[in-house]
């Protein structure tokens, strides 16, 4: 049922100062937005590209602070997160992401692009610009840009001394603090810093019901660290260093029972996305923690002729995680403790299991490019790309007799002298995975007459993936597999682009163009094949496919009355070959990557508007049908895609009073609907449209600012994931808090 009153309130908020446009003398327009989306500063009614565009003011307005608050304003455009904090899946254009997956869309932060996508689920703070580029942006921002690119820019460091501090609380309870200062390391200005801190603590919002607490604790502290130096017009360093460690909790998925009394009902319960009467009751609340470290050193030249670019990017992050396993019920009740009830406490049983993973990844980056000067009819970019990527990941089942949940890292727990002891591993999968890849790209802009410009791009990628089985003899579930087993394999591909772009005059930009997108592919754990197999699963190996994106795309954008109203377009057809699918296998608690076919088409359409010096409204609405069109289990060909939801609905607007001199009023509203969302191949089933609704007020002065807010106003509860195999992970409900900022 779609929700009327944010529409209501909408209205009511606009309609003063509509009353007042016919009465306005002076004209009143958009402020000119400058993006970077092709590598050079571009006003944004002139890019060829479909996208959405968030600025300083906004960010600030909107209370945007982490990437589902922005994604959820972009048409075609979801999130999931799930799981642990690590696990967010961006869905573009209907093309997702995936557990232990390659990203769907690329990002790249102040010019460098992130090379693990744990680092995409962070606090935003200290941000500038936020664009999202829609189709496969590739030729320019790599394999992983199969779906679009997110460009992120922080607010650079200053030539003066200041800083701002903005504290908050809410309920959960829920603290927040967030400082920068920035200023000038020496004399002559030449060397600036930003640094920046972020502390985020909340007790949770999702009961337990059978530990009678929360589920969901949240603890976050982050720092960031930026040096620009610019020792002459010439030569340009910036050099940034960030770090994230999250304290929180994993896996207390749902599972809904038609007899909650039956542990056997497990079986017969048909799947239900919309269920949310089921409570979260594990016996374990678990435990996440993450860290993250990045650093990277971006160097430009300009000689006169063009600018040389190098960048240099490494990056860690570790990440344990534990928690109650399959049917995530306290242990009595539970299906696996009902399976065990004929098992003697001799031979340890009956049992629960709880289950725990460990993730590392290490990697390093070399980015080294030329682009030509903007102003020429001819301009052109070439570069190189180098990276490297180590990855350790072990997941495992382990016996619960209610003592609580070890965090299991590179080795299983195993005592032979007492094989059925209190935490004993029962599954234990480990592989050590080692890549290689690189990049050569190119990109040629040129421009035919004063209305028409042609731009070609090309880029060829090559992954080349070594997998090494850590998993002890006694634990793989192949009898054909070994420790120390070694499986290699390439996934190469090129991703050409090719854009004709028409302007009627300075104000519209008509544009079509083609484009193929790539994605590698990958190796699940070693023996997953034969589990896959024993349980019925088709088309999960030990090994899943690179995904090729083909996309054919025609758009409008510009604008009307005067600059008051700005109107972006289009509609696209993308053919998807080898996209991925998302398999969980209860038995060995073990994430898995399948492959298909799809196409995806559909439609967007993003309206700005300014009617009155107060008011500033926004509206955008995205549609996607996807058909799959080849599988391992031809049963599901035409159903739709994972993880598509059909439409979405964004508006909302901004409404600014002065009260008095130096003192203005402000209030906010933000509607965002999620239509109908298919999650596995089989359809099994879909999660009705969800309306949500934000709401903010405040009061700006010159040096601080005042904001009373609330996420979810309407307190809709429902379920943020359906995965296959049943669980389900339900959303935050309503949460409201105060907050100050004070700027020096």
């Amino acid at each position: 049922m779609r929700n009327s009153n944010a529409w209501v309130l909408a209205a009511a908020l606009a309609l003063p100062d509509l009353i007042a446009t016919a009465a306005l003398a002076k004209t009143v327009t958009l402020r000119e937005i400058v993006v970077t989306a092709r590598e050079r500063k571009e006003l944004v009614h002139n890019v060829p590209i479909s996208e959405s565009v968030f600025t300083r003011q906004t960010i600030r307005s909107a209370g945007i602070d982490s990437p589902s608050s922005f994604i959820a304003m972009v048409p075609n455009m979801t999130l999931v997160e799930t799981q642990n904090v690590g696990n967010a899946f961006v869905t573009l254009r209907g093309i997702s992401q995936a557990r232990n997956s390659e990203p769907s869309v690329a990002v790249i932060v102040d010019g460098v692009q992130e090379t693990d996508p744990e680092e995409f689920a962070t606090q935003l703070y200290n941000v500038d610009q936020i664009q999202v580029l829609k189709g496969p942006q590739g030729a320019l921002y790599g394999r992983d840009a199969i779906a679009g690119a997110i460009i992120i820019h922080t607010v650079p460091p200053q030539k003066h001394f200041g800083g701002r501090v903005r504290v908050g609380i809410g309920n959960g309870p829920s603290e927040r603090l967030d400082s920068t200062v920035t200023g000038p390391v020496n004399s002559r200005r030449t060397l600036l810093y930003r640094v920046g801190l972020d502390v985020y603590n909340t007790g949770g919002y999702l009961e337990n019901v059978y530990l009678h607490r929360k589920a969901d604790p949240y603890r976050d502290y982050s720092g960031r660290l930026r040096l620009l130096w610019t020792p002459n017009s010439k030569l340009t360093a910036d050099w940034r260093f960030f770090y994230d460690r999250v304290q929180t909790t994993a896996y207390y998925f749902v599972i809904p029972r038609a007899n909650p009394s039956n542990p056997f009902s497990d079986f017969t319960t048909p799947p239900n996305a919309n269920d949310v009467t089921s409570p979260i009751q594990t016996n374990n609340l678990g435990m996440d923690h993450r860290d993250i470290m990045d650093t990277a050193l971006k160097l430009d030249y300009d000689p006169g002729y063009g600018t040389f670019r190098s960048i240099t990017d490494y990056d860690q992050t570790k990440e344990i995680d534990t928690g109650d396993a399959y049917d995530f019920r306290p242990i009595t009740s539970s299906l696996e403790y009902a399976l065990t009830a004929g098992v003697p406490a001799s031979l340890g049983g009956p049992f629960d299991e709880s289950q725990s993973q460990f993730v590392r990844v290490r990697s390093w980056s070399q980015d080294v490019r030329f682009t030509s000067p903007s102003q020429n009819a001819f301009r052109w970019i070439t570069g190189f790309y180098f990276l490297h990527k180590e990855r350790f990941i072990s997941t495992d089942n382990i016996v619960d007799r209610g003592l609580g949940v070890p965090a299991v890292y590179e080795t299983p727990i195993v005592n032979p002298a007492n094989p059925y002891a209190t935490n004993t591993n029962v599954t234990f999968l480990a592989d050590f995975q080692n890549s290689n890849a690189w990049a050569w790209y190119g990109d040629a802009t040129y421009t035919l007459s004063k209305k028409w410009q042609a731009d070609a791009a090309l880029r060829y990628d090559s992954d080349t993936e070594s997998d090494t089985t850590r998993t002890p003899q006694r634990f793989l579930p192949d009898p054909t597999a070994y420790t120390g087993e070694v499986r290699t394999h390439t996934w190469a591909a090129w991703q050409p682009k090719f854009t004709l772009r028409y302007q009627p005059n300075a104000d519209w930009t008509i544009y079509a163009d083609w484009s193929q997108g790539f994605r590698s592919g990958g190796f699940n754990q070693t023996g997953v094949a034969s589990v896959a197999k024993a349980n019925h699963i088709l088309g999960v190996g030990d090994t899943f496919k690179a995904e090729i994106a083909d996309t054919y795309e025609l758009g409008v954008k510009g604008d009307m009355f005067h600059h008051r109203l700005s109107v972006d377009a289009d509609v696209f057809h993308t053919h998807s070959r080898n996209g991925y699918f998302f398999v969980y296998i209860a038995a060995n608690s073990t994430q898995n990557l399948g492959n298909l076919n799809a196409t995806y088409k559909g439609a967007e359409i993003q309206l700005t508007a300014r009617p009155t010096n107060r008011l500033e409204l926004y509206a955008g609405y995205g549609y996607t049908d996807s058909r799959i069109t080849a599988m391992a289990d031809p049963t599901v060909l035409g159903n739709q895609a994972p993880l598509v939801t059909r439409d979405t609905i964004n508006a909302g607007g901004m409404y600014r009073q002065p009260i008095e001199e130096g003192l203005v009023g402000t209030v906010r509203l933000d509607f965002h609907e999620l239509g109908r969302t298919w999650w596995d191949p089989y359809n099994v089933t879909s999660r009705n449209p969800v309306s949500l609704v934000n709401l903010r007020f405040g009061l700006e002065a010159g040096r601080w600012s005042f904001a009373l807010w609330s996420k979810n106003l309407t307190n809709t509860i429902y379920n943020a994931e359906f995965s296959p195999g049943g669980f389900l992970w339900r959303a935050l409900p309503r949460r409201y808090g105060v907050s100050f900022e004070y700027r020096f």
